[in-house]
């Protein structure tokens, strides 16, 4: 433990590991202020599109919270630096909510509903049959399809809910095409999170509640990882994986408690 806490820079996951939906978990607090008091870097870096940086901070700040708005990153903000590398001034038809809007206007790509060079799927709960129809049209007439993260499920204050790639599901099913997921465990997320540390990738951890996502991710950027298993995955499920964390423990706060 003394190892993970001598390093410089933090990515941590949100949803999951320093809440649940409106509830601020246990340790959060005091995990935040020493990061503070440490002077670490750190990232809040989330596969969830639905919020802007800005809307995560106030979302802390109602919770009790007070964290600048720079350390946030999320997939929204990854796939439309994506799209905008790929195909500069490029348009999309968008299933997501505000936070993925807002991430791809930024970038400079226009949202359509004729003829998209993409389709962009985020969660969203306002998802419905017609929405997947047009999808699957313009993704039959050659638009590429794009998924910001690839979670199937996330959790809730009611349990497991569909995520991403649940969404995603039926447009691949109905067209026979894959879509490309730009949020974590691609490289692509994890490099930009790793730049915006200014540390090196031995000098920083990942810290999350997935280990097909966050984990994953840490491992394959040169990271060291820390599971909590205050979300999605849990003690019994770790060894149907391959790999593993260099630590596992049950909530965030165990990690900087004496």
């Amino acid at each position: 433990m003394d190892k993970i806490k001598e390093k410089k820079g933090f990515i941590c996951d949100m949803d999951g590991v320093i809440y649940h939906s409106n509830n601020l978990l246990a340790g959060t607090k005091e995990f935040v202020h020493w990061l503070y008091r440490e002077n670490k870097e750190f990232l809040f870096l989330t596969n969830s599109s639905n919020r802007t940086p800005k809307e995560l901070q106030q979302k802390l700040q109602m919770l009790g919270l007070e964290v600048d708005e720079k350390h946030f990153y999320t997939s929204a903000l990854a796939t439309a630096k994506f799209l905008s590398k790929q195909m500069p001034n490029c348009s999309a038809y968008v299933i997501g909510d505000p936070g993925l809007y807002h991430a791809l206007y930024d970038a400079g790509i226009t949202i359509s509903n004729t003829n998209p060079d993409y389709v962009v799927v985020g969660e969203t709960k306002s998802y419905n049959y017609e929405s997947i129809c047009l999808a699957v049209k313009f993704v039959l007439n050659g638009a590429k399809l794009i998924g910001t993260n690839s979670d199937l499920t996330g959790p809730s204050e009611s349990g497991i809910i569909p995520a991403c790639r649940a969404l995603v599901a039926p447009i691949e099913a109905a067209t026979g095409k894959n879509a490309y997921f730009v949020g974590k465990p691609n490289p692509l997320m994890m490099r930009t999170g790793i730049q915006m540390l200014g540390v090196h990738s031995k000098d920083a951890v990942m810290i999350g509640d997935r280990m097909d996502t966050d984990i994953i991710a840490g491992i394959e950027s040169g990271l060291d990882t820390v599971l909590v298993l205050s979300g999605v995955t849990s003690e019994e499920t770790i060894d149907l994986y391959p790999y593993r964390p260099r630590i596992v423990i049950d909530g965030i706060g165990d990690l900087v408690r004496e």
